[in-house]
């Protein structure tokens, strides 16, 4: 009801002001006017006037937001690449920047300095070959600088040479959660298809290839510093992106084909959590927490519980309606303490093997219990026969 009111006084005020300008309009009538549609000196020095005056906006607000939010972008890399994943995006921002604001004034000072003037004249130019070439070759060269660049960061990022030492982990996406395997032992996945997909084997590794038998599922990451990890990425449904930020690494999960990408972790999650801009954060952020939670217990809520950093997967494209909580915990660890949590992890065929053996006591049971019910329903029509036979017989 209360969006319908404001909606009709909007219209009211609407139609008020339109009556307004018809009134206006009627008082104006003998009066003198410029009805030429042409613009005169003067509004061609207000109009110039006046973009300087955007122009500003946009200078002064480029600088506030960089001042004001630039502390919020992501701090430091946590994966040798990122170093130079960062170097190329700061070239890239200072280039924008640089070039955004000589081309921006140059585009107001000109616009400005050539506005309309009744005592001036348009001068006609038809080209120029230097100016042409001018602004042809510097964009093509810098471009060509940046990808090239690019091209080497991303060769630098992607290639896994075959006799490299590496992790093997398999990253499986689906609509909402991501789950992990890890090769095992020999360090080599075994085969899996969707359509091998039955119990708890949900990522339908194939059981009968002898390279699965080690392999382990979990559903939290974990892998250790100073060492390269290979990820392979497979998509049950539909398109999803893996996404480490603080590794500086992405990739997308498409559903039928393998994905892969590579990284090295420099820092452990402890280590992180020790970083004096990660301190700080986590102190914003609780700080913001517990007045929230103030305000949260006053109205009978609970309150939030403190914030803990963790490096995260997401999950970086739209895939469906829970995608905001598509994540996985990551937990960098030292070597040592990886090989020991990865020890403690059964098998995905262990796994597989107990489950089975749970389910015969449960069919035992079913048994005994179908046969019992069975004898019990056989005795009540014995005891019923029995009865009729001898009402029959008097």
């Amino acid at each position: 009801m209360t969006s319908l009111l404001v909606i009709v006084v909007l219209v009211l005020l609407a139609v008020a002001l339109w009556q307004l300008t018809r009134i206006f309009d009627l008082t104006q009538v003998g009066a003198s006017s410029d009805d030429s549609q042409v613009a005169s000196d003067n509004d061609n020095n207000v109009q110039g006037y006046v973009m300087f005056g955007f122009l500003a906006f946009i200078y002064i607000f480029t600088i506030y937001g960089l001042l004001k939010w630039g502390n919020l972008a992501l701090h430091t890399p946590a994966s040798e690449h990122g170093l130079l994943v960062d170097n190329l995006m700061n070239i890239t921002w200072v280039l924008i920047f640089v070039v955004q604001f000589i081309t921006q004034g140059l585009l107001y000072w000109f616009s400005f300095k050539n506005r309309g003037n009744k005592d001036k004249k348009a001068l006609f130019f038809a080209d120029s070959n230097k100016l042409e070439a001018l602004w042809s070759i510097i964009p093509s060269v810098v471009l060509a600088c940046l990808i090239l660049y690019g091209l080497y960061a991303w060769n630098n990022i992607m290639f896994v040479d075959k006799d490299e030492d590496v992790i093997e982990i398999e990253l499986y996406a689906q609509q909402f959660k991501w789950t992990a395997r890890y090769a095992g032992e020999d360090n080599v996945l075994g085969k899996a298809n969707v359509r091998l997909i039955e119990g708890i084997n949900t990522l339908g590794v194939d059981m009968s290839d002898k390279n699965s038998a080690d392999d382990i599922v979990v559903s939290e990451l974990h892998i250790p510093k100073g060492k390269k990890v290979h990820f392979k990425m497979r998509s049950q449904d539909v398109l999803h992106s893996a996404y480490f930020p603080h590794f500086r690494a992405q990739m997308n999960c498409v559903p039928g084909m393998v994905t892969e990408f590579a990284f090295v972790p420099t820092y452990t999650t402890a280590e992180y959590r020790e970083l004096p801009f990660m301190i700080e954060k986590v102190a914003n952020i609780n700080k913001l927490r517990a007045e929230n939670s103030v305000k949260l217990v006053a109205e009978g809520g609970t309150a939030l519980d403190p914030y803990t950093f963790d490096y995260l997967l997401l999950c970086n494209k739209i895939c469906g309606a829970s995608h905001y909580n598509m994540q996985m915990k990551v937990v960098v660890d030292t070597p040592e303490d990886y090989k020991k949590w990865l020890s403690e992890k059964t098998t995905l065929a262990q796994d597989i093997k107990a489950a089975k053996a749970s389910e015969k006591p449960a069919e035992a049971v079913k048994g005994t219990s179908d046969s019992t019910i069975k004898d019990t329903v056989n005795a009540v029509v014995d005891t019923v026969a029995a009865a009729i036979a001898k009402v029959a017989m008097k």
